[in-house]
């Protein structure tokens, strides 16, 4: 099963960094962020529960489950996300999948915070290299300005990222099935959203304005959830935090060549200094670094 994990790794990143170019073609026929976000999570959870029902597996979950549902889903898949869609119309679909490649550097600075385990020299350097690339490309939106602000404000994302991944695989509860485990936090980000949608009057209808887009994010939400769970699952947040490389990648190749984004000079300046702290903490890892945490995750699963 081990052999699976690489494969996975790069399946669901690639997928993952489609996320944020629909999104803006969303954006952009005047979806509301909620009701997108609503979709996400609704493609994921309603073929995760079929598949369950079908194999008479369908159970609601009770105590540290139930727990962990929640959490999970209220970080990653409500907070994430929203702060993802929202920011998307401002800083574009590049910019936030440039954001996606900080999460393992976010995950990493997590981890050392919380003891897990401390970073050497060469993954301190990461982190500063990494963050130092956010910066810039946030300055890119030009001075104190509404972007520059939505560009900072997207930082979040990456933060609550790391987040779930440090939480889920800690409180992975034991025994758990990653489609049961997926199919129960997407719901509790449906329940979210949908409340969200009906308290703040927000035009579901603005859908019919991108069916086929629509329709394309309900299937990749279908495809990417079961894999990104059970590659929680075999490689525990260090390897999880490393989709964020792939989903980067994915992203800024989508918005440069079928959205007609653009980077300036200090964009691609920062994405190079993000790079190479991605560089730096994946060398720090093989010298040892989360290496050994990764191991001792993959040995409580």
């Amino acid at each position: 099963m081990m052999r699976l994990a690489p494969v996975l790794l790069i399946y669901v990143g690639t997928l993952t960094g489609m996320n944020a170019p629909l999104g803006k073609l969303a954006a952009s026929a005047g979806v509301p962020a909620p009701v997108w976000a609503l979709v996400v999570s609704a493609g994921a959870s309603l073929p995760l529960f079929a598949w369950l029902a079908l194999r008479a597996r369908l159970a609601l979950p009770r105590g540290a489950t139930a727990r962990y549902v929640v959490l999970a889903g209220g970080i990653t898949f409500v907070a994430a996300n929203l702060v993802l869609f929202l920011a998307l119309p401002h800083v574009g679909a590049g910019h936030m999948g440039l954001m996606f490649a900080l999460s393992p550097l976010f995950t990493l600075a997590l981890a050392s915070a919380l003891r897990m385990q401390a970073p050497g020299r060469i993954g301190l350097w990461g982190l500063a290299l990494g963050f130092a690339g956010a910066v810039l490309i946030a300055l890119t939106r030009g001075g104190v300005s509404q972007g520059m602000l939505w560009s900072l404000a997207a930082l979040a994302m990456p933060a609550l990222l790391a987040a779930g991944n440090v939480y889920r695989s800690l409180a992975w509860p034991e025994g758990g099935d990653p489609i049961a485990l997926a199919a129960w936090s997407h719901l509790v980000a449906v329940g979210v959203f949908a409340a969200a949608i009906v308290v703040m009057g927000l035009p579901v209808g603005a859908l019919a304005q991108v069916p086929l887009v629509t329709g394309t994010q309900i299937l990749l939400s279908a495809i990417t959830f079961p894999a990104f769970f059970l590659l929680q699952r075999l490689g525990g947040p260090v390897m999880l935090s490393q989709l964020g490389y792939v989903a980067a990648a994915s992203g800024v190749l989508v918005a440069v060549t079928v959205l007609d984004e653009a980077f300036g000079p200090l964009a691609w300046v920062g994405a190079g200094l993000i790079a190479l702290g991605v560089g730096f903490t994946v060398q720090d890892q093989r010298q040892g670094g989360l290496a050994a945490e990764s191991r001792r995750a993959i040995g409580r699963t």
